[in-house]
């Protein structure tokens, strides 16, 4: 396995393998340096480390590996929304939480599984195969948490994504606890930072990046950084 963070797409949809050797960060977003810092992004991981399958919940804060996850560490990222279907709980059970499998699942089946990722060739390929039945045995995503995610990351607002999908702001509350781990407002800021991450990595100037993703100026970019990652933004990008 590699030693530094490397991703690629999924078979599932919306999924994204991911790779990182020993010392790595476990889980989430993709390592946004920083130290292995791994960022809020609004998903839910699979996580495989040599001996040990677990589930990473969102974050609402960004999560810094301590000493006992070196790795290395293979994963599947799904997209916003999908985790809580596959795994079979809902996503604000597991809020800023990293979770043994085996206390989710029966702990025959965990070990069977273990043991299968362990001899793979390729850990992640195997997490994949994994999601593959998963989604194939369970029901289909829900569309209207799908719209939801959707239209929260192409910037739209709380209110008009409540208007666009025909819910009422307790309904939507309820409806993103279980799907996203938190309520509209948080997962909306969550995926805002992402974009203007995205963005500032490209090369936009902070203040055009800050415009350009809805923050009222660069300060207040800054600051939703410094709370949300515990950083400064030069030291994300």
């Amino acid at each position: 396995m590699p030693s530094h963070y490397a991703e690629r797409p999924s078979r599932l949809p919306g999924a994204v393998l991911w790779t990182k050797g020993a010392d790595a960060a476990d889980g989430g977003a993709a390592d946004g340096g920083a130290g292995g810092l791994v960022l809020p992004d609004g998903c839910m991981d699979l996580l495989w480390t040599e001996g040990r399958l677990l589930v990473a919940g969102p974050d609402t804060r960004a999560f810094r590996p301590g000493p006992g996850l070196r790795g290395p560490w293979a994963g599947i990222r799904f997209r916003p929304g999908a985790g809580p279907a596959l795994l079979g709980l809902p996503a604000h059970e597991l809020r800023d939480r990293r979770v043994e499998l085996a206390d989710l699942w029966p702990g025959g089946e965990v070990r069977r599984l273990t043991e299968r990722t362990d001899a793979a060739a390729d850990p992640a390929a195997a997490l994949e195969q994994l999601a593959l039945r998963l989604a194939a045995t369970t029901r289909p995503e829900d569309r209207l948490v799908r719209a939801v995610a959707d239209a929260l990351a192409a910037g739209h607002s709380v209110a008009a994504t409540a208007e666009a999908v025909g819910l009422g702001a307790r309904q939507l509350h309820r409806r993103s606890l279980a799907a996203f781990g938190y309520g509209p407002k948080t997962l909306a800021r969550i995926l805002r930072l992402q974009r203007a991450l995205g963005l500032a990595r490209s090369g936009v100037p902070l203040a055009e990046t800050a415009a350009r993703t809805g923050y009222a100026d660069q300060a207040h970019l800054a600051r939703d950084v410094r709370e949300l990652a515990g950083t400064k933004v030069t030291a994300l990008l």
